[in-house]
């Protein structure tokens, strides 16, 4: 009797190099590499990244390094996905920084803000809720694996703000 072939998801296939530099930009320079929660660690170094942006800068730069991380998502993860032969593969973290950004855009750097922006960004983006999943299954390509994290984003930082405004922390 044989065995049933493995199926494309368990079969090891060798990660995309990050010598490339849209693989290096779509793991966000290896943090989508971290071995369980990539997802998780990618969002974590945005809010690391973002603090001394917001804090020290003003919010219109964090709000142009988002723009230009958008962009540049878009094609990286495009590119990182082509590579590894899986649409929005678990590694592509750069849709994480750019949804995570976007989140904390409009509140000021604040260890209880970033925290509670943080855990309301990873939830909107592991629930998916409408319209979060429609985008994730029916966007493809580089846009698609941005896109769905945006919305996540938006979502999470629509009642970050709320939260702030009705509590005052």
């Amino acid at each position: 009797m044989t065995s049933p072939a493995p199926d494309q998801d368990s079969v090891l296939q060798p990660r995309p190099s990050l010598r490339h530099p849209a693989n290096l930009l779509a793991t966000w320079f290896g943090a989508g590499w971290f071995p369980f929660a990539p997802g998780t660690m990618g969002s974590f170094v945005a809010v690391l990244l973002a603090w001394p942006i917001r804090a020290y800068l003003e919010f219109e730069f964090l709000f142009a390094v988002l723009i230009v991380v958008f962009v540049l998502g878009v094609w990286a993860a495009g590119h990182y996905s082509k590579a590894s032969g899986k649409h929005d593969d678990g590694a592509i973290v750069i849709d994480e920084v750019a949804g995570q950004w976007i989140t904390l855009l409009f509140v000021p750097a604040d260890p209880v803000l970033y925290a509670i922006g943080f855990v309301l960004f990873r939830a909107a983006d592991i629930i998916k809720p409408w319209p979060i999943s429609l985008a994730d299954r029916k966007i493809g390509g580089g846009f698609g694996v941005m896109f769905d994290d945006v919305l996540a984003g938006v979502l999470a930082a629509l009642i970050l703000w709320n939260i702030w405004m009705w509590t005052g922390i």
